[in-house]
């Protein structure tokens, strides 16, 4: 691979699910071949640890090498979709290289905004405002422009939530390239793109996240330490609303979903403890297609297979609520039951409390 590509310097870059690579050491300027040998070998197979990781890091089982590129100047851009405005928004800055959360709170007026009707698409005179933010003029000026309009079409095409490139660099040549990019890709869209698929399967991804989309769960991990399982996405919101409300601070959004079996409330569990965060456990159940004797049967299951160490509040109401509830009522089982959300909320936050 060094070799075709004819160039004197090349950069490898590891190839992970995460973000700042270059400060972990995942990136490496290399001059010749055995240089290039040398730090494969190194990296390769090596857990890799950056600010997004985690302590633990992520194995690297592949490398990317191209060409380096003589860099003039580095530029941010990025494409999101802006839920609020209901419009996909550009964000530019001529703070590239850097996290753009640093450029946003050191010098806010580095930052732009282009607002673009997802209906119409990116005009001929939005794409040049935008190279005119970025200080842009002449043929570099055309040639960011096109840039720009090709980049929102890749944004459409493959259903990105978020396209970023940092650094858009700049060249001696003036020439305008995307060095490196970031590209989310919305999950429930993933059915219609089979290469999207194949990456992801063959990635080294083994998030909480990947588990519950092949268990057929919904769960999305936070900042808190109470783990929240939970039946309908409506109920899950309003459980993590009144946890916060009561001075907690949820772990997870979880939801199991109106039909699932033993197994799944048992995995629900298996992934709210792969967060090392959770100190405690509150499930809260509405009965309606979801019955809340196989929620019972669940738990039983999940405390057997995790062994769970930590306060577990149960909320259940609905279908087969008394039947789940003989279920559970085991005292060596150590549940703590509640009879509302308001309860349930309080009981969970007293019951980590009382263990520090």
């Amino acid at each position: 691979m060094y070799s075709q590509l004819g160039a004197k310097r090349c950069v490898v870059k590891s190839q992970i699910l995460a973000g700042g690579r270059g400060k972990g050491g995942g990136v490496k300027i290399v001059e010749t071949l055995d240089e290039v040998k040398s730090y494969t070998s190194e990296i390769i197979g090596s857990h890799l640890t950056t600010a997004q990781t985690g302590k633990k890091g992520i194995k690297v089982n592949k490398v990317l090498i191209e060409e380096a590129i003589n860099i003039e100047k580095e530029l941010y851009l990025a494409i999101s979709i802006d839920r609020s405005a209901t419009k996909i928004t550009v964000i530019s800055s001529t703070g590239g290289g850097t996290e753009i959360e640093e450029v946003s709170s050191k010098t806010p007026d580095k930052i732009f905004k282009e607002q673009i009707n997802p209906i119409l698409g990116i005009r001929d005179f939005q794409a040049r405002q935008i190279a005119l933010n970025l200080n842009l003029t002449g043929s570099l000026l055309t040639k960011a422009s096109n840039l720009f309009k090709n980049l929102f079409k890749i944004f459409i095409e493959n259903d990105c939530s978020l396209l970023e490139i940092n650094p858009l660099a700049l060249t001696p040549e003036e020439e305008i390239i995307a060095l490196d990019i970031k590209m989310d890709i919305d999950d429930n869209a993933l059915f219609r793109h089979k290469e999207f698929q194949e990456i992801h399967n063959l990635s080294e991804d083994k998030s909480a996240e990947k588990m519950a989309s092949e268990a057929g769960l919904s769960y999305i991990g936070l900042e808190g330490n109470i783990g929240c399982l939970v039946n309908g996405a409506g109920l899950a919101m309003a459980t993590m609303d009144i946890i916060k409300l009561h001075g907690g601070s949820p772990a997870n959004f979880l939801d199991v979903g109106g039909d699932a079996p033993v197994e799944r409330v048992t995995t629900a569990f298996e992934i709210i403890f792969t967060d090392p965060k959770v100190e405690g456990v509150l499930v809260n159940i509405f009965g309606g297609i979801m019955k809340c004797d196989v929620i019972a049967g669940g738990i039983i299951q999940a405390i057997e297979k995790v062994k769970i160490k930590v306060p577990l509040v149960v909320r259940l109401e609905g279908t087969n609520v008394k039947i789940a509830r003989k279920i559970l009522d085991n005292p060596s089982l150590n549940i703590i039951f509640a009879d509302s959300m308001k309860d349930a909320s309080k009981k969970i936050i007293k019951a980590i409390n009382d263990r520090k």
